[in-house]
């Protein structure tokens, strides 16, 4: 897909959720620095299709991208798609999203985040794939409650089924490497917000909620608490890491297993702003930059819900060199701007 017909300066890259909040933005670093990337997304209606849409009309033309409109668990498509593409990297965020949703359908997180995850793993197997990045989620952590979470403690009490899914793609990744040699990446994102995301989280519902002047659902009567992590930080950290392929760790102990590392070429990485946010403080700030008071609905802690998350992300400084640091404050304000801007409110 030279688009001179010159081999490309950068690399080769299949993105998958290219339609989504992180895939959309990864898509969007990779070309700015002349990278070529295939865009895959089912365009699922899992929040409106729109906003999709709108995401994948920012890339659509650009020099060196092209969309490929596809489910990640169509098994044959999949295995079609990278015996024709080749690809250098693969960064893989298409999964079903959402704790409180793994309640109501839990179908979709089987098909999506493993039935997709394995075809993804096989697709890198048989092509030859140079590292794959995946992510992971700091849902991980589940019933664990020392904080910070490192990637060096256990984490085998998920208490949804998507953090259950996502412990599992961290596990069957692992055995790909073992087995095959593939450097696997897995990125434990810690809640991600900014311009362009999703609509089913809490700072996109509460600005909705807000501007109409609807009452708003605090959770856990607003003691959660959240590493709030703003997309750019994200990003930064997403193609930092894909650049970075995953080595064996020399030092790796089978008597004393260490989770975030092994003799196989394999790591995991907590992305996550390392400054929890108490959630009555996030709407707070939420307040200020719409210059609009809230009316809140104080309610009890949903089941699958962790009361607080907390990254440790000095495995990631030691590999890569990279922190997030973005404010709550700045970053609150640079979404607002644009959802002022996208809904014309």
């Amino acid at each position: 897909m030279g688009v001179t017909g010159q081999e490309p300066a950068g690399k080769r890259f299949l993105v998958t959720g290219a339609a989504g909040f992180i895939g959309f933005h990864v898509c969007q670093a990779l070309l700015a620095r002349g990278d070529e990337v295939v865009g895959l997304d089912n365009l699922n209606d899992y929040y409106e299709v729109q906003l999709k849409k709108d995401r994948l009309a920012q890339l659509e033309g650009r020099a060196g991208f092209a969309f490929v409109r596809l489910d990640v668990a169509d098994r044959a498509a999949m295995a079609a798609l990278f015996a024709r593409e080749r690809f250098d990297r693969v960064i893989h965020l298409a999964a079903q999203a959402g704790v409180r949703y793994s309640l109501e359908n839990p179908h979709a997180y089987v098909d999506s985040n493993l039935v997709g995850f394995m075809n993804v793993l096989e697709g890198c197997r048989h092509s030859q794939v140079g590292h794959l990045v995946y992510a992971s989620s700091s849902s991980v952590y589940g019933a664990n409650t020392r904080m910070p979470f490192s990637v060096h403690h256990n984490v085998d009490h998920p208490v949804s089924l998507y953090a259950a899914s996502k412990k599992a793609n961290e596990l069957m990744a692992h055995t790909y490497a073992h087995l095959y040699g593939l450097p696997c990446t897995g990125l434990r994102f810690f809640t991600v917000y900014g311009p362009w995301g999703r609509p089913d989280m809490a700072l996109f519902l509460f600005t909705r909620a807000i501007l109409a002047g609807r009452p708003i659902d605090v959770y856990n009567h607003g003691k959660m608490r959240r590493d709030f992590t703003f997309i750019d930080d994200i990003v930064e950290g997403v193609v930092r890491t894909a650049d970075h392929v995953a080595r064996p760790n020399p030092a790796w102990d089978s008597d004393r297993p260490d989770p975030g590392t092994s003799r196989a070429p394999y790591r995991i990485y907590n992305i996550g702003n390392n400054q929890p946010v108490e959630l009555l403080h996030l709407i707070e700030v939420l307040e200020r930059a719409l210059g609009k008071k809230s009316e809140k609905n104080l309610l009890p802690i949903q089941p699958g819900d962790v009361p607080a998350t907390f990254a440790d992300v000095e495995a990631l400084v030691q590999d890569v060199g990279f922190k997030p640091a973005t404010s709550i404050e700045d970053g609150v304000e640079r979404f607002v701007r644009w959802y002022r801007h996208y809904y014309n409110v």
